[in-house]
């Protein structure tokens, strides 16, 4: 067995104390680096297309393993032996005959075999030819940057599946279907660019596998929270090819993006990793170091706050050091312009296991990264352990989901909210939430729907969730569904059901686009996809998660609304404000920013405000003067909106405020189709059932 030669020095993104982790291809050969301290012996593998293997030993430098091998360049498959202690009880878990993954692999090759006993802690014998290995993959200039940056203030998320969205889509070539060049396919950015939407947020594209668990049933890990590789591009995603070909495909598909002025968006998931729990396949992190990359217990056993069977320890500074050089790798060489942190609330607990924000160094590093201050941040703030649900805490430069948000208006149009104190905080920004710590109403990324649960369809055609086909005997997902299916659960032909389910998907969706913040809408919501009451199909390679491509015609109505609410949103700074409301004027003598206003045409009253059974309110939005400015810091003026909304099953006489506000509206949208064009200032007008109406002061 040979050595590999002493390693030149080779650049790079990392910025951490050692040298370069990872494969670095360089003018004459590669040098392979793995941070390994507690390992005895490293050996390299170099694996051929025939599977044969050549190991080479590395040298020892302090914490790390590293090695010049001449004459190996991209495209070469490669994983790592590492040696030492196999002692479980006390979190060791070396063992040479596992082939392992470089944490910091760019690109991934092969499958995992989960019939094989091999990929598992035993005696079973040699893992190569059953589990993923990386791919040197050589470094290559990143597609240019957008052609214009999208101010928080103007961003409309838009949350897509790399592989469902373009699956059936009848423009894009059958080969490219489901790919990452399938979704830069023109006719796909054409239709988001239409739209309306600023930037996709892509489920999680980090390589991932099926947990054995799921597989033993014969279904996939659709959505992608199981991630293995968090430098590579998920290879079955690529049309190309998976020896590199993947890495280029990305950043073609970023560049199309971007030519468009459209932002991509990652959904990371650096909580935890596909090798599970404590009797999960060994495949990269257990066989370098378990006792560093994941948060153990008592008797080393793994201290899960993710649900998932692992979690990773991120008060660990190397493995801090991983996580950041992925952030940064995938800005300056993959071109992303953003990142939504799944179950960030894992990321920021310390060695104790103890939620520690604002003092986590991990949220230090982050803040003072220089790379990841030009992108956008968001975290999904919570987790599944102790005090793990930390909406409005995680301080600037995060934006966050809003969980309150979604509940608040799903619960107020299913008529079952405690009045309509909590809807007005999410409708104008959640100060409650994102104002006291710097943070302006861009932190508040709202939604009503994602991935995780029913479509817009379904909220309001089931209460039960639907679950059977993922073959868990509908024990899976949430029951905690605050939906409301008009009368009928599933599909029906009654075709006032029909009309009441199309109105109340309006509400929803033209209360998340008018409300104050940064709006996301899931994939399909625009024009009524289905996943036929399955909340949870997280496993559903099939039509159930798929985007249906004949929908945007069937549901033109809806898809014209979706596309009138973003064309309003952007045409309106009034509408998308981008700093908190004083309810005081913002010029002297002008009116105030924001007033709210009761059924009887004044302003909300103490007693209004704690009157429970209210579901009917009034915002008037100043326009006169706003507290943006514009290119020359001039305040910027808009016309002066009225919102109001009806919850209730009954019409609602409301009286339009008086002249001293404006002498009259015209009606820019009316979700039951039933009010006048005009209303002057004063006049009692009903309100239909179930509607929400904006009107622009004339």
């Amino acid at each position: 067995m040979k050595e590999a030669t002493d390693a030149p020095s080779a650049p790079g993104l990392s910025v951490g104390t050692g040298p370069r982790p990872g494969a670095v291809v360089q003018t004459d050969g590669t040098t392979f680096t793995l941070w390994a301290p507690a390992a005895e012996r490293v050996e390299l593998a170099l694996i051929d297309a025939d599977g044969s293997q050549r190991n080479l030993d590395l040298a020892h430098t302090g914490e790390f393993w590293t090695g010049f091998v001449p004459g190996v360049g991209a495209g070469q498959r490669y994983g790592y032996r590492v040696h030492g202690p196999f002692d479980p009880s006390h979190g060791l878990r070396f063992d040479p005959s596992k082939l392992l993954l470089d944490p910091y692999a760019r690109a991934v090759d092969g499958e995992l075999d989960y019939d094989s006993p091999r990929i598992y802690d035993s005696s079973e014998g040699d893992s190569a030819g059953h589990v993923p290995v990386g791919v040197v993959v050589a470094d290559s200039p990143p597609p240019p940057p957008i052609s214009k940056p999208v101010h928080w203030g103007e961003t409309v998320v838009y949350e897509l599946h790399t592989n469902g969205f373009t699956k059936l889509h009848p423009d894009v070539p059958e080969h490219q279907r489901g790919t990452y060049a399938g979704l830069a396919h023109p006719s796909v950015i054409r239709y988001l660019t239409d739209l309306g939407v600023t930037s996709v947020e892509l489920l999680p594209i980090h390589h991932f596998l099926t947990e054995p668990s799921i597989a033993a049933r014969g279904l996939p890990n659709y959505w992608g929270y199981n991630t293995l590789g968090f430098f590579a591009p998920h290879a079955p995603y690529s049309s190309s090819g998976s020896l590199g070909e993947q890495v280029a495909e990305f950043k073609s598909m970023v560049a199309a993006f971007h030519a468009a002025g459209i932002e991509v968006i990652l959904d990371v998931v650096y909580n935890h990793t596909a090798e599970g729990g404590f009797d999960g396949p060994t495949l990269s992190f257990r066989g370098i170091d378990n006792r560093a990359y994941y948060r153990l217990g008592q008797g080393a056993a793994m201290y899960d706050v993710t649900g998932t069977g692992n979690s990773v320890d991120t008060s660990h500074p190397q493995v801090r050091r991983l996580v950041m050089d992925s952030l940064r790798y995938w800005v300056e060489e993959m071109g992303v312009d953003g990142f939504r942190f799944d179950l960030a609330v894992t990321l920021v607990r310390n060695e104790r296991h103890e939620v520690d924000i604002p003092g986590h160094p991990f949220l230090a590093e982050v803040a003072a990264d220089p790379v990841l201050g030009r992108v956008k941040l968001i975290a999904e703030p919570w987790d599944v352990g102790p005090f793990g649900y930390q909406v409005g805490n995680f301080g600037p430069p995060w934006s966050e989901w809003n969980g309150k948000f979604r509940d608040s208006v799903r619960d107020v149009w299913r008529n079952t909210s405690d009045g309509v104190k909590d809807l007005a905080y999410r409708l104008s920004g959640s100060s409650d939430l994102y104002g006291d710590d710097g943070r302006y109403p861009y932190a508040s990324i709202n939604f009503v729907t994602a991935h995780d649960g029913f479509t817009l369809r379904d909220l309001v055609s089931y209460e039960q969730k639907h679950n059977e086909a993922n073959h868990e005997d509908n024990r899976d997902g949430t029951d905690d569904n605050r939906s409301w299916n008009c009368g009928v659960e599933g599909e029906t032909d009654d075709w006032r059901v029909t009309v009441l389910r199309k109105r109340q998907m309006a509400n929803l969706m033209a209360t998340l686009i008018l409300s104050t913040g940064v709006p996301m809408i899931t994939a399909g919501d625009e024009c009524g996809r289905t996943q036929h009451g399955n909340n949870n199909a997280y496993c559903q390679d099939s039509e159930i998660s798929w985007f249906d491509w004949s929908l945007p015609e069937s549901w033109s109505d809806h898809l014209a609304l979706t596309k009138k609410l973003l064309a309003l949103r952007a045409a309106h700074p009034a509408l998308r404000q981008w700093h908190y409301f004083s309810g005081q004027p913002v010029v002297s003598g002008g009116r105030k920013d924001l007033s709210w206003i009761a059924p009887h045409g004044g302003e909300m009253t103490d007693a209004d405000w704690s009157d429970g059974n209210l579901r009917t309110i009034g915002m008037f939005l100043a326009g006169d003067a706003l507290r943006a400015t514009d290119a020359e810091g001039n305040a910027l003026t808009d016309s002066s909106f009225l919102m109001a909304l009806n919850a209730t099953p009954e019409t609602q006489n409301v009286v339009v405020p008086d002249a001293s506000w404006a002498p009259a509206y015209e009606v820019v949208l009316d979700t039951s189709n039933s009010m006048v064009t005009e209303v002057e200032a004063g006049a009692t007008v009903p309100l239909a059932p179930r509607c929400l109406v904006l009107l622009r002061a004339l």
